[in-house]
């Protein structure tokens, strides 16, 4: 059974950095996507950055330029580097993961992916 386990959300002003990671286990293959997603109050669940296991990445155009993904050298941990923080990027952010026959290509669509971390909460103050 897949699970993932999110932690380093907190509070920032605006313009800072936060660093958020992913303890990922159970995978039965090594060929899956994994990605952040964030929701805020009243709002739908939207995606924010997934990887492929070749190291591609896919980004929304709201934090293009300002967060990066990565996984580490295992690729059991995931990572999401938020610079430049802006009061909009206040949500719950999740980890999750698919693995690459379910879908082709790379996707934002929370959707599609059915393994789910249970959250970290990032508060982004002005």
């Amino acid at each position: 059974q897949v699970q993932l386990v999110e932690s380093g959300g907190g509070s920032v002003q605006a313009g800072g950095s936060l660093r958020l990671s992913c303890a990922a286990s159970g995978f039965t293959s090594s060929n899956y996507y994994m990605g952040w997603f964030r929701q805020a109050p009243g709002k739908e669940r939207e995606g924010v950055a997934v990887i492929d296991s070749d190291g591609s990445t896919i980004y929304a155009d709201s934090v293009k330029g300002r967060f990066t993904i990565s996984q580490g050298h295992s690729k059991n941990t995931l990572y999401l580097q938020m610079d430049s923080l802006k009061p909009e990027d206040t949500a719950m952010y999740y980890c999750a993961a698919a693995y690459q026959w379910w879908f082709v290509p790379l996707s934002l669509t929370p959707q599609k992916f059915g393994y789910w971390g249970q959250g970290t909460q990032v508060t982004v103050s002005s």
